[in-house]
């Protein structure tokens, strides 16, 4: 008779603690994505303001009574150096009370801060035709409150959702361009060349997508350059660390950029809308860094950008050094002493003499 083998089964601890772990990380997961946009609100968003000391009080007042802490006014001499702070980006938009009363929003640097702006129109209207009425002007005389986008968003992108979504596909294309080389190629240098060359094709390469899909309008070259550094700080670092720790490099650098970086890059929402100080954390990964960079070089030329530049150069370097750093452990440990020294036992055993 013969006996019939039987694959042995999982212990019930075992099955649950697996489904228990599961359950874990899905709800880590959730949360990681879901955590920044559910709390995301305004907060401290940068707003010039031309006015006299006294009327930007009165201002400051009647925003915190509308909107508490949402906005913090920076005050300006004229309409021009506020146009300066908007060009800039160091301003989300401006308050213009004078003769001339205006708003200042730019959608290309928040819709969601421009709408809010904009919704400010009415009661500074109302404020203006009070002030007119106590004065005695003739109601001809008031003048009307404008409202003005000094960084319109192209029209090939009305609503920003090109340029916004563009920061998760980047993503995903840094970390599968590290995973892939990691598992696929051997050795040191064959990985740095792989994933080097992979940033430099896909950064031209994703980069013109976004062009034709309307999402960047920066200079081609300075955009495909950006992605490309992009592409190259998130899959050096996870082939960087594969090498220096193994397999468990792998899942440092997805929860790293994938649970971490990604939802506090503000790429869909200003930095002062997430928690303090994560919006301003998020700024110095990857995903932050690049979504900040391609939005100035799209709408914002006036814009010091040397910030993210620096950060996604620095974690290409922190990349490429991981790499070499993995590989001097290796040549350390196969030359050290012990190793030397130690009788090598080959897996195949030598013939047995013949006799003779």
């Amino acid at each position: 008779m013969t006996a019939v083998r039987t694959t042995p089964q999982t212990r019930w601890p075992r099955v649950a603690a697996t489904a228990v772990g599961l359950v874990a990380v899905v709800a880590v997961v959730v949360l990681a994505f879901l955590w920044p946009s559910v709390t995301a609100e305004p907060r401290d968003l940068p707003v010039a303001v031309a006015a006299e000391p006294a009327v930007v009080a009165q201002v400051q007042a009647g925003l915190e009574g509308r909107a508490p802490g949402a906005v913090e006014l920076v005050p300006v001499a004229d309409r021009a150096a506020a146009v300066d702070l908007v060009e800039a980006r160091d301003a989300y938009g401006a308050l213009v009370l004078g003769p001339e009363p205006e708003v200042l929003t730019a959608s290309a640097a928040s819709p969601a801060v421009a709408q809010l702006l904009a919704g400010l129109q009415p009661a500074l209207q109302a404020q203006v035709d009070a002030t007119a009425a106590a004065q005695g002007a003739p109601a001809d005389a008031v003048p009307t409150v404008a409202v003005t986008d000094v960084v319109p968003l192209s029209a090939d992108d009305a609503r920003g959702t090109t340029l916004a979504a563009a920061s998760f596909p980047l993503v995903l294309g840094g970390l599968v361009g590290g995973v892939v080389v990691s598992l696929t190629v051997a050795g040191t240098w064959r990985r740095v060349t792989a994933i080097v060359v992979y940033a430099a094709l896909g950064g031209p390469a994703v980069a013109g997508l976004l062009h034709g899909l309307g999402g960047l309008h920066g200079a081609y070259l300075a955009d495909s350059l950006a992605v490309g550094l992009a592409l190259l700080g998130i899959g050096a670092t996870i082939v960087g660390a594969v090498g220096l720790l193994g397999r468990p490099g792998l899942a440092a650098g997805l929860v790293l950029f994938l649970l971490v970086a990604n939802p506090l890059s503000a790429a869909a929402v200003p930095v002062e809308f997430l928690l303090s100080p994560w919006g301003a954390v998020g700024q110095w990964f990857p995903p932050g860094a690049s979504a900040t960079l391609l939005r100035d070089l799209s709408y914002f030329p006036g814009a010091d950008t040397t910030f993210p530049w620096l950060v996604l150069t620095g974690w290409a370097a922190l990349g490429l050094t991981l790499s070499l750093a993995g590989r001097a452990r290796d040549r350390g440990a196969a030359t050290s002493p012990a190793l030397r020294g130690a009788e090598v036992v080959s897996p195949v055993p030598a013939p047995a003499p013949s006799a003779r």
